[in-house]
């Protein structure tokens, strides 16, 4: 019987647990092992899905636009090609399907010969050649934390107990998800994956309860960092109220 492989999808996609590092470069977003995924390199992509939908953009056609990506998700989507690419050469896997971006484009809005789609197209692929491993029962805690994220993004009502949304919860679709972020935080324990601090802590959703909350997720590098810091910027914020010095 052949393995189960891991396939992403929009409600479902994939991440993985990286090995920190103490490698710090102003220019450089992420290192996967002696690989750069430079600023630069996100600022180009961001350039360019800004350029593409303000010139797609067609607000006679009514309903929500999509969302662009965040620098973060950006910076994701690069690490985890990087590392699919590295896992599946070291251990020849092969993709098992075909995302094409023309599947994606118009979910993101953007045309399919963009770079960023052309990107998360090849993710998709080479995920999909990842054995998936055995199905994983969630934790008491893990229930807990998928059940407090449901909330959050208002798809479990609040008057429901959480004993009844568990046992609707606990089902092969969790227990895959958990799965594939098993074996994926131990593909990527092989690798040196750095992440500048400007990101941590950078997650990746294995599941989603909707485009902005993930009922399960992935660290991607370092857990956080002390300084917190912009986005947009590699300085640390200044502090506010409380943390102010005196």
């Amino acid at each position: 019987m052949r393995a189960r492989r891991l396939v992403a999808a929009v409600s479902l996609v994939v991440g993985l647990v990286a090995l920190t590092g103490c490698r710090t470069e102003p220019g450089v977003a992420a290192y996967v092992g002696d690989q750069q995924i430079t600023e630069n390199t996100v600022d180009r992509l961001l350039d360019e899905v800004r350029a593409n939908r303000a010139a797609t953009e067609a607000p006679e056609l009514g309903g929500p636009a999509p969302q662009p990506p965040s620098r973060s998700e950006v910076v994701s989507a690069l690490v985890l090609g990087t590392v699919c690419d590295q896992v599946s050469t070291d251990r020849g896997y092969q993709p098992q399907g075909r995302v094409e971006p023309v599947a994606l484009a118009g979910q993101l809005g953007l045309p399919p010969e963009s770079e960023y789609v052309r990107q998360l197209a090849a993710l998709y692929t080479c995920l999909s050649g990842l054995p998936a491993g055995e199905s994983v029962a969630p934790t008491e805690q893990e229930l807990a934390d998928v059940i407090a994220a449901g909330r959050t993004a208002g798809v479990i009502p609040p008057d429901t107990p959480d004993a009844v949304v568990a046992g609707q919860l606990d089902g092969p679709q969790l227990r895959n998800g958990l799965a594939s972020r098993r074996v994926l935080a131990e593909a990527a324990g092989e690798y040196d994956v750095t992440v500048n601090p400007r990101y941590r802590p950078l997650e990746f959703p294995v599941l989603n309860f909707s485009q902005d909350v993930a009922a399960v997720s992935v660290l991607l590098g370092e857990p956080g960092s002390d300084a917190v810091t912009d986005v947009s910027s590699s300085e640390p914020l200044p502090p506010t109220g409380a943390d102010q010095p005196a």
